[in-house]
């Protein structure tokens, strides 16, 4: 049985590549703290961002664009905003 090619997206592409530059921008300016107690509490409160944004990666490039890619973008920034809403970075 022949492998089902997956649906690209070249607007889903963008905003998943728009997303990656933010997630490793947070990241960076995350790791530039000195306080490690803070760094650690940023840390912490980032991490459910990276998680949606490995989830939200890793079903486009295994499935392609399908009926949940809206939502697992959605996730993502709903998190991501979250956490800027609550962490001055």
């Amino acid at each position: 049985m022949a492998k089902k090619r997956r649906k690209l997206n070249k607007d889903y592409e963008k905003k998943i590549y728009s997303s990656k530059k933010n997630v490793e921008l947070v990241l960076a300016k995350i790791y530039d703290i000195d306080d490690e107690d803070i760094q650690k509490e940023y840390m912490e409160a980032f991490n459910r961002v990276v998680y949606l944004f490995d989830i939200l990666k890793e079903d486009y490039e295994r499935q392609g664009f399908t009926e949940n890619s809206e939502e697992l973008l959605t996730n993502y920034e709903n998190a991501f905003n979250v956490f800027e809403s609550e962490f001055e970075i």
